[in-house]
């Protein structure tokens, strides 16, 4: 297993974090972890050098932090630096954030939480929390031992991302990176900004969601076979990620011992700087076919926003671009009903406010019948 240091402490982290985000189930239902193989896959990760072991409190209904619980119990919760969140949108006065992380303390059976994040931040939640005072419970809970190091993790774009790192001493973020996310939310300039004030930095969803690995389509492939070694699709991107030393830990959520083995043997020899000028090319050409399944030209700018009907337009051309970038429109049609189930394409009465403001010169209208029609059911 390779480490890197935090820049602003001494903290020895090692480059692979586990993300209990996806752990294995037992059936349809994101609470009924298989906690024996779970277990099993978080010691043996910790075993061979895993030290970074990431939850939160949404995570599969909220039992990933009773699991962990008991996966880090015989001595193994002395062995790693354990990272959770608190769930920005459950506060609602600031005694909701002294109790949240009471209760996460509780839960987890530990006494501090080593690397504490502000969960899933964006305008609105941000506005909120700093209203109820926000960095009063931050340095509370610092003088408390309570927490070790405070960062957050980010879902917004990137003016948003430069005023929340601006607005205080964060020791780290977590930020959304893959070789095809390099201009999404704070994408590579945030993650240059938040580097160049001395952060650290987490990366997560490095595989897209797993969307890198799944049904990788005949011509994406090729291109990684074209390479003189061979590597698996989730192999290439996650050397892609550890290829830039600035990142310190890259999450994985892992739902198999499989996975487990595999990120493991990636782990130990995933040196900065270790991707050739050949390999690096034929990132830009997978990434260039990628792109080339693009449906519309939205950037996720949000000029358009907010729909007087309720339509979240920059999400649903999300979705909707996902759908044909991966081959995947059933899966991404699943998303749809999931994430926008009140805020979708079918809300779109064709007034035509947004159309105006698009700096895309997007038809906006035309777009969401294509959407509405793709995910119909």
């Amino acid at each position: 297993m390779l480490y890197r240091t935090f820049p602003n402490n001494e903290d020895k982290l090692s480059i692979l974090g586990f993300g209990c985000m996806r752990l294995p189930i037992l059936s349809k239902k994101a609470k009924d972890i298989d906690l024996d193989l779970a277990e099993a896959m978080v010691r043996k990760a910790i075993d061979n050098g895993v030290n970074y072991i990431d939850t939160a409190w949404p995570y599969h209904g909220g039992e990933s932090e009773n699991f962990l619980a008991r996966a880090l119990s015989d001595g193994y919760r002395e062995k790693v630096f354990l990272a959770t969140k608190l769930p920005s949108w459950m506060v609602n006065k600031q005694e909701d954030m002294d109790r949240i992380l009471d209760k996460q303390l509780v839960k987890l059976n530990t006494e501090y939480i080593d690397y504490y994040l502000i969960h899933a931040l964006n305008q609105k939640y941000w506005d909120n929390l700093t209203a109820l005072g926000l960095f009063d419970f931050i340095e509370r809970s610092l003088k408390e031992g309570k927490i070790k190091h405070i960062g957050f993790s980010f879902h917004d774009d990137l003016d948003v991302f430069r005023k929340i790192v601006d607005a205080y001493p964060w020791e780290f973020c977590q930020l959304q990176y893959n070789f095809l996310d390099t201009g999404k939310q704070a994408g590579v300039e945030g993650l240059t900004y938040a580097y160049e004030k001395g952060m650290g930095i987490i990366v997560m969803e490095p595989l897209r969601g797993g969307a890198l690995t799944k049904s990788v389509p005949e011509d994406i492939q090729k291109l990684w076979n074209s390479a003189p070694v061979y590597r698996t699709p989730a192999e290439w991107a996650l050397r892609w990620v550890w290829n830039d030393p600035r990142i310190t830990v890259v999450l994985s959520g892992m739902s198999a011992l499989d996975q487990v083995a595999e990120n493991l043997d990636v782990a130990e020899t995933a040196e900065p700087g270790a991707l050739t000028e050949n390999e690096l090319q034929i990132f830009k050409n997978v990434k260039s076919v990628y792109e080339s399944r693009i449906k519309n030209s939205c950037t996720a700018c949000s000029y358009c926003m907010p729909c007087p009907q309720g339509v979240d337009i920059p999400r649903a051309f999300g979705f909707y671009n996902d759908a044909y970038i991966f081959d995947d429109i059933e899966g991404k049609k699943v998303a749809y009903g999931r994430f926008l189930k009140d805020q979708g394409a079918d809300l779109c009465i064709a007034c035509g406010e947004c159309e105006p403001k698009c700096p895309q010169n997007i038809k906006i209208i035309d777009e969401l019948t294509a959407v509405k029609e793709l995910f119909a059911e």
